[in-house]
């Protein structure tokens, strides 16, 4: 039996990060899109435990749109997952013993600790601090329901 030339899996992984290179700028432009910040926390973990590199490449380069598309500080949302990745999930997956209250708090952990993290690079770095909008409430929302279908 011959294997096709490409490998389907990359493919599809490079088409899946072209479109959300366009949502991505879709919603800069329209703030009632998420972001899909949660969701992109969520692969970037399930990367790392299958230590999987080329989806770890992938949803780095997502990220690094994500900062550029909002203006937010170069790899920062990187550092940051990884951070969380080992330090802070641990103990969250200790204290809960319900799979969607731990994909909540995964959620919820990426925006409003991804904002406390930018608050400390700000305070740290001399740099404008960053305001947080009203939308994020609707942003955790709805990727919670794009979380549980993952």
């Amino acid at each position: 039996m011959q294997r096709s030339i490409t490998n389907q899996r990359v493919v599809k992984s490079f088409g899946y990060v072209a479109l959300y290179v366009l949502y991505s700028s879709l919603s800069s432009i329209y703030p009632f899109l998420p972001p899909l910040l949660g969701v992109l926390f969520v692969l970037f973990i399930r990367a790392l435990e299958r230590e999987d590199v080329l989806y770890l490449l992938l949803i780095s380069f997502a990220l690094l749109v994500f900062e550029a598309n909002h203006g937010y500080i170069f790899f920062s949302s990187i550092f940051y997952f990884y951070i969380a990745a080992k330090f802070l999930l641990p103990k969250i997956e200790q204290s809960f013993n319900c799979y969607s209250c731990i994909r909540i708090m995964y959620v919820t952990m990426a925006y409003v600790g991804y904002y406390l993290f930018l608050m400390l690079l700000s305070k740290i770095f001399l740099l404008p601090a960053e305001h947080i909008n009203y939308y994020i409430v609707y942003y955790i929302v709805i990727e919670f329901f794009l979380v549980s279908l993952i």
